[in-house]
């Protein structure tokens, strides 16, 4: 049995290595994604003041900060039952349009679009975003700069910081919008809308218009079957922010829906000895190992997943773009793992619109921002963090302190269907021992659709970690020598 080993792994938030089994033909027998690294953010919460929690939930992670201030302020809410003013709500979703907008341009322009504007073949001193520029022209970079920017700079003026804001408390938002400052948001967000649109027809003439492309994204080893989990309004349509949770089948179905409050009625959680990220899988199927269909549990979220458990956009311009993607792929749902790029331009298109809405709304600049807080308990926070469906869930004692924290991220959903994914890839792409850099990162690009955020999904201590602890006397000696699994 020979080995093949990619560590690092590259274009992704965190750290992981992939190892590939080839059997004596060369062929692949299986491949493993390990998360190697631990964050353990659940536990070194406890005992700390409820109030703190948003503030440091987003030191998680810096891709993801927005997405766990938000969780976690929606998680307040449900602990001192409190349900915000109406200003507050929309002046969180606008923060969280922004961060959905820098967000997803981010993945696709510097981590997704070298696979296709340069190429998955390419050599990797040219599957960047320097590859990219030389490619799409100087200019097309400046505006991926700039509007990157604007998500973030309305992250900033709402959050009070553009990486880890501190706006969010139980009940409400710390900080409200002047005229002016809405003024400056309703510009960057109808910037966005028009940049959104430019992305999508670059997606339209460099992807969809090479048929080798089309080919790959439709592949055998790209596809997925799974069941699909996202938040939906009233109208089943897509939300970031708030709404039930949705489950829908292999065929497009609703097979679930339920609020954040009862998620654990609905979902679990499997450890595997070899990571340091969980496993979730739906309790009405239950754990079935890393295989698809109907009677495995696995889900997947984020943006494919979304737009398959959902039936449309709430918005115009993003609606036709939904519509005009499950054509063009066949039909609700979608099953290719690639195909989560088109859907996060989609999501582009609805969070700009969104923005120049809730910009324009009549009570975004009121001053109405908090109300008044009930007695501590046990609360659960859900929203769409950019990758996909994300859980706060916190006990709170009679003093306010934190006794238990429960965090079900996006990443941590979808590890299954990673694993599987470049699994899938791995065996259908590499024959015969026959192994190139090009096929290697084509094996890569069935983890990096999904975006993943291993740092956010490292709260597992499956075993004992690894320790080694030296003591040495006053002139430096070595006097013992301490060692844990080791081996």
């Amino acid at each position: 049995m020979k080995t093949v080993t990619i560590d690092p792994i590259t274009r992704l938030e965190g750290h992981g290595k992939i190892t590939i089994f080839l059997n004596d033909e060369g062929n692949v027998e299986n491949a493993y994604l390990q998360i190697p690294e631990l964050r353990g953010f659940e536990r070194f919460c406890e005992g700390r003041r409820a109030e703190d929690m948003p503030i440091i939930t987003s030191r998680i992670c810096g891709v993801c900060p927005v997405a766990h201030h938000m969780a976690s302020a929606k998680a307040l809410d449900a602990v001192y039952k409190v349900e915000p003013t109406s200003t507050a709500t929309k002046l969180r979703e606008l923060m969280y349009m922004g961060y959905t907008i820098y967000d997803h341009i981010l993945h696709f322009y510097f981590l997704g679009a070298p696979d296709f504007v340069v190429g998955p073949d390419a050599p990797p001193s040219e599957r960047n975003i320097f590859g990219v520029l030389k490619k799409v022209g100087i200019d097309v970079v400046k505006q991926v700069i700039k509007h990157r920017a604007y998500g973030q700079k309305i992250t900033e003026i709402l959050g009070g910081k553009a990486t880890h804001p501190t706006c969010g408390l139980p009940g409400g938002i710390s900080k409200g919008l002047n005229e002016e400052e809405r003024h400056e948001i309703e510009n960057m967000a109808r910037s966005s809308v028009e940049f959104a649109q430019f992305t999508l027809g670059l997606f339209n003439d460099v992807v969809l218009g090479n048929k080798d492309y089309v080919d790959l994204i439709l592949s055998d080893p790209y596809q997925l079957y799974t069941y699909n989990m996202g938040l939906v309004d009233e109208n089943n349509q897509v939300n970031f922010y708030d709404g039930d949770v949705r489950v829908t089948d292999q065929n497009g179905r609703e097979f679930d829906r339920f609020e954040a409050n009862d998620y654990l009625d609905h979902i679990s959680e499997h450890v595997e000895p070899w990571t340091y990220s969980k496993f979730t899988y739906l309790n009405k199927v239950g754990w079935k190992g890393f295989t698809d269909g109907p009677n495995s549990g696995v889900f997947r979220v984020g943006p494919l997943g979304r737009l398959n458990a959902a039936e449309g956009m709430a918005t115009p311009l993003a609606e036709e773009e939904y519509k005009r993607m499950f054509n063009t792929l066949g039909g609700r749902p979608v099953n290719s793992t690639l195909a989560f790029h088109w859907a996060r331009l989609v999501e582009l298109l609805y969070a700009s619109e969104r923005a120049v809405e809730l910009a324009t709304d009549s009570e975004i600049t009121r001053s109405n921002l908090r109300n008044p807080i009930g007695e501590p308990g046990e609360g659960v926070g859900v929203v769409e963090a950019a990758r996909g469906t994300l859980f706060h869930h916190y006990k709170v004692d009679s003093d306010g302190l934190i006794e238990k924290v429960n965090l079900i991220v996006a990443t941590t959903n979808n590890y299954a269907d990673i694993c599987m994914s470049i699994r899938d890839a791995a065996k259908a792409l590499i024959k015969g021992g026959e192994i190139t850099e090009g096929l290697l990162n084509m094996v890569e690009m069935g983890f990096r659709a999904y975006d993943p955020c291993f740092a956010c999904a490292t709260h597992c201590l499956p075993g004992e970690m690894p320790l080694a602890v030296n003591i040495y006397d006053n002139d430096g000696k070595l006097v013992r020598q301490l060692e844990r699994n080791l081996s």
